[in-house]
């Protein structure tokens, strides 16, 4: 009985276990194991899916938000730029008022101390004038006194008749 050698009764126990094992169902219970992990990496993958989906949507909108955010801040220097260039205006314009209304005020202030100074000498100079008429009526009246006076009588009497 060569047939029933070692190998035989290996095939035999191979078969016998293998007959124990599908009457217990242990194919249906690593089936359902397997299937149960299958679902699971279908459910990971689908979650992996639904994150990965989530994440290029976060990312559309951040960009959305980036580049809404980045024109926002373009108009905002825009905004303050016109609005430096519109100070700038209304300095220079304040500067060029200011300048023109200090220079008309020294100009009025020069004009009415040269007024002044005319007047002041126009004044004095009628005073010397008079003090000088004076001075040469006294000194020619002095001289003189008499006959001007009787030229100013004469003179009086021919103009009367």
């Amino acid at each position: 009985m060569e047939w029933m050698d070692n190998s035989f009764w290996a095939t035999v126990g191979l078969v016998l276990f293998l007959g124990l094992i599908t009457y217990f169902g242990v194919p249906r219970v690593i089936g359902r194991m397997l299937d149960k992990r299958i679902q699971q990496i279908a459910d990971e993958l689908e979650a992996a899916k639904k994150l990965r989906e989530e994440a290029a949507a976060l990312l559309v909108e951040y960009e959305q938000k980036r580049v809404a955010a980045e024109s926002e801040a373009e108009g905002i220097i825009a905004a303050a730029k016109q609005e430096a260039e519109r100070l700038t205006a209304e300095a220079q314009t304040s500067l060029a008022d200011l300048v023109a209304r200090r220079t008309r005020a020294v100009e009025d202030k020069i004009a009415q101390a040269e007024a002044q100074a005319i007047a002041e000498v126009r004044g004095r100079s009628a005073d010397v004038a008079i003090e000088a008429a004076r001075t040469v009526l006294t000194d020619e009246m002095a001289k003189k006194g008499g006959q001007v006076i009787d030229r100013a009588i004469a003179d009086v009497g021919s103009r009367l008749n």
